[in-house]
């Protein structure tokens, strides 16, 4: 006598997940005044709330001031100001921390929300549209399609290319 097994819906026979396909890219999710963005996970160090963060005098005005991340300073940079959008209304929900490293130094990218992880096959990939805003164009590597919306991929080092 042979039996089916039941399987849970999405998921593989013998009850496996499906497998992320080799190519997708993982990227995690975030807003900048409601605009869906995503940067390479790899990229990231550590995903924090709302932060004390103690101003830097003379800083450029998209550094936002520092951060203390157990016993490490980490340099704050504000996306709205780096990507000229408007400051948070008063009275809105404190930014997150996406903390990120490059040459061998922490920064923080303060966003409004931070999303899921979610993998992005390549072929939803597009570079950059000629619509796109300079500043938004100059630090993007591209967008991606999700839904009725598309997602700009950041790119980690030009957002950090200050001045």
């Amino acid at each position: 006598m042979q039996t089916q097994a039941q399987d849970a819906p999405g998921r593989l026979p013998g009850g496996l997940p499906p497998v992320v396909d080799a190519a997708a890219e993982m990227v995690l999710t975030l807003t900048v005044a409601g605009q869906l963005c995503g940067v390479p996970v790899l990229a990231v160090r550590d995903i924090l709330a709302a932060q004390a963060i103690t101003r830097v005098p003379l800083a450029p005005p998209e550094v936002a001031g520092s951060l203390n991340l157990r016993g490490r300073i980490v340099t704050a940079i504000d996306l709205r100001r780096r990507l000229g959008l408007a400051p948070r209304e008063p009275g809105s929900a404190p930014p997150m921390s996406v903390v990120v490293e490059q040459g061998g130094e922490l920064y923080s990218l303060l966003s409004d929300g931070v999303g899921e992880v979610v993998a992005l096959p390549p072929e939803g990939f597009a570079g950059n549209p000629p619509t796109l805003d300079s500043v938004w164009r100059d630090v993007s590597r591209g967008v991606h399609r999700r839904g009725d919306g598309l997602l700009i991929m950041l790119d980690v080092d030009r957002i950090l290319a200050i001045g």
